[in-house]
């Protein structure tokens, strides 16, 4: 076993300004590798309190990864924090410079005093050129610890980490361990660890971790054993009864993203599909876009006012008012008629209230209906979401998502019919 920390250096991340994306993100690659991860940190931009934390990690610790406070402001400290902690002085990096100098020079901007900060590393560091960015990477020996330092940036970390760190890395890890990471929606992480209750007990070298992102819940099956190899077979194994154990909750693996996953399931059906979205104003089209998607999605109409559903979906304004937007009436006939305005195989709608005003004792804050209109006729389901505004978007998103996997999985159970509601 060999333990490794992440250390994230940042007075916008202890104030609590932005989200720490880093340390997560270098956790599980270090983890992937082989690492085992001991401590994840977060300290602010104060030259003796980011000497402290480097002391007390390294000590404890044989591999440290840092990442921020590289840039060219006064707060960006780190190098020169680093260097003090060595008793060496900074030196500049000469590639980087010539990097940034090239770069500098394709927009006729003028290398500045502060912009060289962002080149100079500590004497003797090993430093590593930055392929996204200026600022380069170092890595210098704090006792028996290798301590790295990347910049702040989180495309630049995962640049660095790609390209030249994790073939570095991999030399330096005992390969004894293998992790299957299981992607699940559907059940609530508190359910998700009852299924599971007893497998670590009957399966030696097992851990699992998990990490909730409403609505959805990652399995992480970690097991050490004599060998990779043996690891590995073994990971798998307890993966499958993961799987048996929580069943259709397990919609992918790795990297797999429960949009991705629907989209694979639209083009499984050689479908095309169109949108039509009230209250999620646009967000079920954004998840699926996130990824390309132009050989499949056709159009989204964020259709939020009624006479944008009537005019742009023809939606009867007389189902309007007798039984208001939010109904499985009206969301069952906004499908219909972006199907028949787009001419798709497949579409779906959402109407609701995500508050968090406008709800009543009969249409509570909360309540959504979304409906798809495929092949087989139009299904339409519902149900009053919890949460705030963004919570409530979120969840109707994702529940309407999972409705179209299923109709893409299970088209041929379903025959001409009405709206149904489930």
């Amino acid at each position: 076993m060999v333990a490794a920390a992440v250390l994230c250096i940042g007075t916008e991340l202890t104030r609590g300004e932005i989200v720490n994306t880093n340390g997560p993100w270098l956790a599980a690659r270090l983890t992937e590798l082989g690492f085992q991860v001991l401590a994840v940190d977060t300290v602010d931009d104060h030259p003796d309190r980011i000497q402290t934390a480097l002391r007390r990690l390294s000590a404890s610790h044989a591999i440290l990864v840092c990442s921020g406070g590289l840039g060219p402001t006064s707060d960006d400290l780190t190098a020169q924090t680093v260097a003090a902690t060595l008793g060496v002085p900074l030196l500049r990096y000469e590639p980087a410079f010539e990097a940034m100098r090239r770069r500098y020079e394709k927009v006729g901007r003028e290398i500045s005093p502060s912009s060289i900060r962002q080149v100079e590393i500590p004497r003797g560091a090993e430093a590593f050129l930055n392929p996204v960015g200026i600022a380069p990477g170092f890595s210098v020996p704090l006792g028996s610890c290798q301590a790295i330092f990347l910049p702040g940036v989180p495309r630049e970390v995962e640049g660095l980490w790609n390209e030249q760190l994790a073939p570095r890395l991999q030399e330096r890890v005992i390969r004894d361990t293998f992790q299957v990471r299981l992607r699940t929606y559907g059940l609530p992480e508190s359910v998700v660890g009852e299924r599971l209750e007893g497998l670590e007990a009957a399966h030696k070298g097992l851990t699992l971790g998990y990490r909730a992102s409403s609505p959805e819940v990652e399995v992480k099956v970690l097991v050490r054993d004599r060998d990779e190899p043996r690891a590995r077979e073994r990971a798998l194994q307890i993966a499958d009864e993961v799987r048996n154990r929580l069943g259709e909750a397990v919609y992918g693996e790795g990297d797999d993203t429960f949009p991705e996953v629907v989209a694979r399931d639209i083009r499984g059906r050689g479908w095309r599909l169109a949108l039509a979205e009230s209250c999620t104003g646009g967000l079920v089209g954004h998840l699926l876009t996130s990824s390309p998607a132009s050989d499949f999605f056709i159009a989204d109409a964020v259709t939020y006012a009624n006479s944008a559903k009537t005019r742009l979906l023809g939606v009867n304004e007389e189902v309007l008012r007798g039984h208001g937007a939010v109904s499985p009436e009206v969301a069952a006939a906004m499908a219909e008629g972006i199907r028949r305005a787009c001419g798709v195989e497949l579409a779906l709608a959402i109407t609701g209230i995500a508050g968090p005003t406008g709800g009543t004792p009969e249409k509570p804050v909360g309540l959504v209906y979304w409906a798809a209109a495929h092949p087989g006729g139009t299904t339409v389901e519902h149900r009053i979401f919890p949460g705030d505004r963004r919570q409530i978007q979120r969840l109707a998103a994702h529940a309407s998502l999972a409705l179209l996997r299923r109709i893409c999985q299970e088209e041929s159970r379903y025959t001409p019919a009405t709206p149904r509601v489930f």
